[in-house]
């Protein structure tokens, strides 16, 4: 089954549906076909963040240092039970531009899945600056990637355009206004990280909708204008 899927590499969230998604297809027996697409949630991000990201949430969305630190400790909860461990505390989140022109360059190789679990890890459990051309240059040797070709990609501009087309679709077409998201087999979409459940229920729609429909989205914790967070009950 064909699976696109927009997100963001460091959109915890993002990787939560991953895991999900991943569980649900194996329970149901479903072998996936992923497209990955680029999203940046925070476009205008520098490389490297100067403060810890709880501080920059913290002044970006007028909240107490007390409150973020809370909400990505919810987060982390929801993280690890999905075998996830995400070092919130040393996370630095930078620019992903040039994460995602690698993660295309991966995907012309079919490696676009494990450079996207790289990206995930390194951000998320070794705290690496995912803006940095080092981060990106260790997960590119990580997967297997030629390094001269890495190079190649980081000294142009290659796969700029295919980041924003993503994006155009994503925000034109899709209307999304968060991630992640998924469209399964072209037909029926699916927004957040959603139960493991949820997943197996769209799939089996998915191979019996005629046309595209819109899964049930409330409540689905998504990454949005660079802010993640739990839905309360």
């Amino acid at each position: 089954m064909r699976v696109d899927i927009w997100s963001d590499v460091v959109c915890p969230f993002c990787y939560i549906g991953k895991k999900r998604l991943e569980k649900a297809a194996t329970e149901a027996g479903v072998e996936l076909e992923v497209h990955w697409h680029s999203y940046q949630l925070d476009p205008e991000a520098p490389a490297r963040q100067e403060v810890s990201n709880s501080e920059r949430l913290a002044q970006k969305y007028n909240r107490t240092l007390a409150e973020v630190e809370e909400m990505q400790r919810n987060i982390a909860a929801m993280a690890k039970e999905e075998g996830i461990e995400f070092n919130w505390e040393g996370a630095n989140s930078g620019n992903t531009f040039n994460a995602h022109r690698l993660i295309h360059l991966a995907q012309s190789k079919g490696l676009g899945s494990e450079a996207k679990e790289a990206f995930f890890f390194s951000y998320m459990t070794q705290g690496l600056a995912i803006g940095e051309r080092e981060t990106i240059e260790d997960v590119a040797s990580r997967i297997g990637l030629n390094p001269v070709e890495v190079d190649d990609l980081l000294d142009s501009d290659a796969y700029a355009d295919f980041v924003k087309f993503d994006e155009e679709v994503a925000r034109e077409q899709l209307q999304v206004t968060g991630v992640p998201f998924f469209v399964f087999d072209q037909r029926v979409a699916l927004a957040g990280a959603q139960p493991t459940e949820v997943f197996k229920q769209v799939m089996e729609k998915a191979l019996e909708a005629p046309a595209t429909t819109e899964a049930n989205t409330e409540d689905a914790p998504t990454c949005a204008d660079d802010e993640c967070e739990v839905p309360k009950k």
